[in-house]
């Protein structure tokens, strides 16, 4: 029997008011995710070896405009879970500057649904 239940995970939240490309898209989920996982290893170092051994458990999701993210990222930072908003350089499809997406955890999974179980996947 396979155990599908993870008690760690990770999620990075995107906009839809933006029309990126599945590759622009792609990289910034990716960016957030690495910053995340460096903070939380640096920060909750038993949350990120759970989460590794369950295999990093990944979820990106969506939300409906940048206004979204700053009370998001303030229910992530009271419940002490690695968070950032990943501002793009602006050398390809958008402007310096705009906020792409928002990165989650990795933490306990019962932690970041209150963050961010609301939104549906992408």
């Amino acid at each position: 029997m396979i155990n599908e239940s993870f008690d760690y995970k990770m999620v990075i939240v995107t906009r839809k008011d933006l029309n990126l490309s599945k590759g622009k898209l792609s990289v910034q989920v990716a960016h957030a995710a690495v910053i995340c996982a460096l903070e939380t290893k640096k920060h909750h170092k038993k949350w990120f070896t759970k989460w590794m051994r369950e295999g990093a458990k990944k979820a990106v999701v969506k939300t409906e405009s940048v206004n979204d993210f700053i009370e998001l990222k303030r229910k992530s930072d009271d419940l002490n879970l690695a968070t950032v908003i990943i501002s793009d350089a602006g050398h390809t499809e958008i402007p310096t500057g705009t906020k792409t997406v928002l990165g989650v955890g990795p933490g306990p999974h019962n932690l970041v649904d209150q963050v961010t179980g609301n939104l549906s996947l992408l």
